[in-house]
């Protein structure tokens, strides 16, 4: 396993104030170099510039407003 990736988890772990042992830190070191590798074979197919970029989430608002609930 990639030390670089696991000092990173260590550091983030005492920034967090995660209290993560050895075995841990190499199991999410695991998990953050498999993310590595999917978005390094992502980034890797190039995306044709016809395609159309996703819309953005635009949530309702919560609560509702009275004059929303009014209409109701």
């Amino acid at each position: 396993m990639n030390s670089e990736t696991q000092d990173y988890v260590r550091a983030t772990a005492r920034f967090l104030a995660l209290p993560l042992d050895e075995l841990q830190v190499e199991r999410v070191a695991v998990h953050l170099a498999r993310t590595q590798l999917m978005v390094a074979a992502l980034q890797a197919e190039p995306l044709p510039d016809e395609l159309e970029p996703a819309e953005v989430f635009c949530p309702a608002p919560f609560p509702p407003n009275d004059q929303e609930a009014a209409r109701e």
